[in-house]
């Protein structure tokens, strides 16, 4: 606990309304804080839900904090989540990233169709393109100057596997409707939880634990029976989980007062 008599001490509002948690908001400036709160996020052992701002001066002053830095340092971050998939050997799809005077690279080491994304605001599926021609690649090109190109792996669903302090708390299947190859739900992909292949929920365990992801909805596929972490997603959504008759924050609460968030 955060002192004697004193709740958990949260920042954001994930765990509003948990009783054991008390949710101080994000405030642009520490001194915004009062005196005592100020005292109870300095004394706390642990602060939840910092917010990306917070968590990089909490991380420096060694305290506690959970999600980790690293699951805010890396969210909506394509280009930084493949850089390290790489560099610590998670299979992932082939992928490069293009600076604007090399552009026309892309079709020598690309061949239609492929996939572009905008390394952004690419959430539910929304900057995520198929290419299948120079006109479709044109068009892409001129939303972004920063290409983000992925080899297509064709699939007609990818498993979400979403994992809270490494362990998975839900595996499901999102099959894409066939008009898109996308399969998030907002795209009319439909949810499925049978057949749940534990190949891939391992794969997705290891890889969050390796890349410190301790709050996040893994994304993977399996083409040609070998298994790719597509991307990570720490603005996972909560269909999936209420479809399972699963609270989120029923959840959180249980692991935080089972020591097991520590």
């Amino acid at each position: 606990m955060a002192g004697d008599n004193i709740p958990f001490i949260a920042l954001g509002s994930r765990l509003k309304g948990v009783p054991e948690v008390l949710t101080l908001g994000v405030k642009a400036n520490f001194f915004d804080y009062s005196v005592q709160e100020r005292k109870l996020i300095l004394g706390a052992e642990i602060i939840l839900y910092p917010t990306l701002n917070y968590a990089q001066f909490l991380t420096t002053m060694e305290k506690k904090i959970f999600p980790s830095l690293e699951t805010y340092l890396y969210a909506d971050e394509k280009i930084k989540q493949t850089t390290l998939f790489h560099m610590i050997e998670t299979p992932h799809p082939r992928t490069r990233v293009y600076y604007h005077l090399h552009h026309k690279d892309i079709i020598k080491d690309f061949s239609f169709p492929f996939v572009a994304k905008l390394a952004r605001r690419s959430a539910r599926g929304r900057g995520v393109f198929k290419i299948h021609n120079s006109e479709e690649l044109k068009a892409y090109l001129g939303l972004t100057r920063i290409a983000y190109i992925q080899e297509y792996l064709p699939h007609d669903r990818d498993l979400r596997v979403v994992l809270i302090k490494y362990q998975p708390v839900l595996a499901y299947w999102r099959i894409r409707s066939p008009d898109n190859f996308r399969t998030n739900l907002s795209q009319g992909g439909k949810i499925s939880f049978d057949d749940i292949p534990i190949e891939g929920v391992r794969l997705a365990q290891n890889s969050a634990r390796n890349c410190n992801f301790d709050d996040v909805g893994m994304d993977l596929i399996n083409w040609r029976d070998t298994w790719y972490v597509i991307e990570a997603n720490m603005k996972y959504g909560r269909k999936g989980l209420k479809m399972k008759g699963l609270d989120l924050k029923k959840i959180l609460r249980q692991k935080l007062l089972s020591g097991e968030i520590f």
